[in-house]
């Protein structure tokens, strides 16, 4: 039974030539997109020891930047510090207590990270199991603000991300998981994730790609 998270080796994001070839030809439209910031909590920052992680940050930060200017709503999932057993379930028959491990000696072990901190326009979700669609208004937000593309960052690609970029296909919300600004256990993990966005559920951009398409707004009317 795993108790607490590995500690997690650098290794470097895949390039754009790297990507794995998709099934849709969907493009980011900053007036139907909303962006996704997932876990980005020191708990879960906290196995890695370099890279990718300051590329994830400069890049997730860019694109926050880029959607606040735009009028991209800006979505975060923060799991809480403490959680009774009912809510947390069987996550911890494969994670032991998570943050509530750690909590009483870290007491900002839940909070975002720095960098990335939600500004008071932006809204945190609390969440609850892989997905951020799980036991949250998130999708009831998305449909009230008339958003069905919904960009995702964070970690960790192969849970969270994935799992979350899935459930919004399942709703139809088009998901644009951008693969330079997601983290996982490892470069292999990684590339799963990837993979599996790209056939399965969602299209995988860069963060070049997402950048480029929120300062060209969709005008003709193509999907």
């Amino acid at each position: 039974m795993w108790v607490s998270l590995p500690r997690i080796q650098p290794y470097a994001l895949p390039r754009a030539a790297e990507l794995p070839a998709g099934r849709v030809d969907w493009r980011v439209d900053p007036s139907r997109a909303a962006l996704l910031i997932h876990d980005m909590q020191r708990y879960f920052l906290a196995p890695y020891v370099g890279a990718p992680i300051p590329d994830v940050v400069a890049n997730t930060a860019a694109l926050v930047t880029a959607c606040r200017e735009g009028g991209v709503p800006v979505f975060y999932t923060a799991q809480p510090g403490r959680q009774a057993p009912a809510d947390r379930g069987l996550l911890t028959q494969f994670w032991g207590e998570g943050i509530g491990a750690v909590i009483d000696s870290d007491p900002g072990a839940a909070d975002v990270i720095d960098e990335l901190a939600p500004s008071s326009h932006d809204v945190v979700l609390t969440k609850w199991r892989y997905s951020a669609f799980q036991r949250s208004t998130f999708a009831d937000q998305l449909a009230a603000a008339g958003r069905d593309q919904l960009v995702v960052t964070g970690v960790y690609a192969h849970i969270g991300c994935q799992a979350t970029a899935l459930e919004a296909f399942m709703r139809d919300i088009r998901p644009f998981l951008v693969a330079d600004a997601v983290a996982d256990f490892s470069r292999a993990h990684h590339d799963q994730a990837c993979s599996y966005v790209a056939q399965r559920c969602g299209a995988v951009n860069t963060t070049a790609d997402v950048l480029a398409a929120l300062a060209a707004p969709i005008t003709t009317g193509v999907s």
